[in-house]
């Protein structure tokens, strides 16, 4: 599991009924490449979110493959919309097997 890592999600926390709303995502990790060596000239192995998926109520919103040219600390932004009041789940897979969530809920008016 790599370490310090932590997953950061910005939901509104209410919204009218079919209102589509602002979603921000971030998770703090480290995403090394696998092409770079370390002092000593050994590759430093490749540890990288690879796969991002947000769901609302069961249903995916979002579903992302991620590759290794991708940043330190990836961000999301995306838009959702919502009909009914309910719980995004965030869910980040690693190269190494770790999986982290973090969930929001949004009550619709």
């Amino acid at each position: 599991m790599a370490e310090n890592v932590k997953p950061r999600v910005k939901v509104p926390s209410s919204a009218s009924a079919g209102e589509t709303v602002q979603i921000k995502t971030l998770i703090s990790h480290q995403m090394e490449s696998g092409q770079r060596r370390d002092a000593d000239g050994n590759v430093i192995p490749r540890s990288i979110i690879n796969r991002f998926v947000a769901t609302f109520n069961g249903e995916t919103v979002i579903d992302v493959v991620i590759e290794p040219a991708v940043s330190t600390n990836p961000y999301f932004e995306f838009e959702a919309k919502v009909p009914e009041s309910g719980e995004f789940v965030f869910t980040w897979y690693d190269d190494d097997g770790s999986v982290y969530e973090d969930t929001a809920s949004i009550e619709v008016s």
